[in-house]
């Protein structure tokens, strides 16, 4: 079944992640290493929707919907009302000129958690996907 939740681009929401990702916990009897696998990703994408995206207005709003298919498959998508990105120009995190660089680290962690990852509506929304088995 999916659930939906909007909320306003305030970092007191970022513990919204932990809250979503315990209650699928307890109905889904995750693991901690995928337990922990998703919350670091949630939490990178609610935080770039809220930081980056909304640049921490509070008037614009993140949503976030997730599912969980008969296939334990765990679709989550982050939108956020920003300008969007290019996912493509994000500096690589690992490259030795970019590790000093606070930016791009979310989005290699998200890429490298998630079994999916992909960016829609122009970098606006994320969409991850986790196999729960």
């Amino acid at each position: 079944m999916e659930q939906k939740l909007k909320f306003s681009s305030d970092l007191i929401n970022m513990n919204i992640a932990e809250v979503i990702l315990d209650k699928i916990s307890q109905e889904n009897k995750l693991n901690e290493l995928i337990y922990g696998n998703i919350l670091i990703a949630l939490s990178e994408a609610i935080s770039n929707a809220i930081v980056h995206g909304n640049k921490l207005n509070k008037e614009k709003n993140v949503t976030v919907v997730y599912n969980i298919s008969e296939t334990k498959k765990l679709t989550f998508l982050i939108e956020d009302e920003g300008k969007g990105f290019d996912v493509q120009v994000v500096p690589d995190p690992t490259d030795p000129e970019n590790i000093e660089k606070l930016n791009g680290r979310g989005v290699f962690l998200i890429q490298n958690l998630a079994d999916e990852v992909c960016y829609l509506s122009d970098g606006k929304v994320v969409k991850m996907m986790f196999n729960l088995n």
